[in-house]
Order: C-alpha cells, then sequence, then structure tokens
C-alpha cells in the first residue's frame, strides 16, 4: 500500500470507484477506521465475558458486569495502544504513564455518561435514544483523549 496516494472523501468519485481509491481512503482515515473496528471489538469482549459469566456460569450480573467491563477496557487499552495510536512508549515510567492518563479518560467519560443520562433522561428524549446520544458523544470524546492525551506522539 506504499505506493498508493491518501485520498480524502471529497475527492472520491463514488460512481467509479477503484481498489486503489479504497487504498487511498483507507490510508487517509486509517487511525479513526481502526478506532471504530476495535471499538467494536471492544463491546464484542464487553458483552461476550458478561454473557459467558452471567448466563453460562450464573454469576452474579453485577460481578459478571464488572468483570466485563474491566476487560474490555483492558482490550480498548491494548488495541488503543499498539494498533491505533501506535505508543511509542519505551521505559516502564513513560508505559505507565500512558496507561494512566488512558484509564483517566475513561474515567472522565465514565462520569460524563453518568451525568449526560441523568440530564437527558428527565428529559422527553425517549431513553434509548438518550442512551444512544451520550454514547456518541463519549466514543468520540475517548478518542480525541486517547489521541491527543493518552497517546500523544511527538507528531500530535
Amino acid at each position: 500500500m506504499k505506493d498508493v496516494e491518501k485520498i480524502k472523501l471529497k475527492d472520491v468519485d463514488f460512481k467509479n470507484i477503484k481498489l486503489e481509491t479504497i487504498k487511498g481512503l483507507y490510508l487517509n482515515y486509517q487511525e479513526i477506521i481502526l478506532y471504530i473496528v476495535f471499538g467494536v471489538l471492544t463491546t464484542v469482549v464487553n458483552l461476550g465475558v458478561f454473557f459467558v459469566l452471567n448466563n453460562l456460569l450464573k454469576w452474579n450480573e453485577n460481578v459478571a458486569n464488572f468483570i466485563a467491563i474491566l476487560l474490555a477496557v483492558l482490550f480498548a487499552y491494548i488495541t488503543n495502544k499498539d494498533l491505533v495510536f501506535h505508543s511509542k512508549a519505551e521505559t516502564t515510567k513513560e508505559k505507565l504513564t500512558e496507561f494512566l492518563k488512558f484509564m483517566a479518560g475513561r474515567a472522565f467519560t465514565m462520569v460524563i455518561e453518568f451525568l449526560g443520562g441523568l440530564l437527558l433522561f428527565q428529559t422527553s428524549i425517549p431513553e434509548m435514544i438518550s442512551k444512544l446520544i451520550v454514547t456518541v458523544v463519549v466514543v468520540i470524546l475517548n478518542f480525541f483523549i486517547s489521541k491527543f492525551f493518552a497517546f500523544k506522539s511527538k507528531k500530535n
């Protein structure tokens, strides 16, 4: 893919799209695409672990949910660090700092998600729509927190 140029969406002729165009779009939006893919996989980890622990092993739903969330966040950290934002941390101190920043960012957006729910659930907006709105805001915030705070590189 190294000989393919980056392409912006506005420059695409969608009626005559070619493989090189798709490769160029991927190169230009790779970070966002990978963030979405691993975000979906993080959700699968969360739901899958919860299902196994709660439904198959008959663990308490709160314990199962806690473990599912913990494993999902750890999965998100590892994939974001290595596959999405390509962390440049080398020393133990740098790696620990990144991890703590990532966890602090997730804790911050968890508070935002909770407070957003408290506010929106008081409106006439249906609960699932409210939850979806808050979730979209949280996903966007998590992207920017990861990119510019937790896994900040010299390029950023």
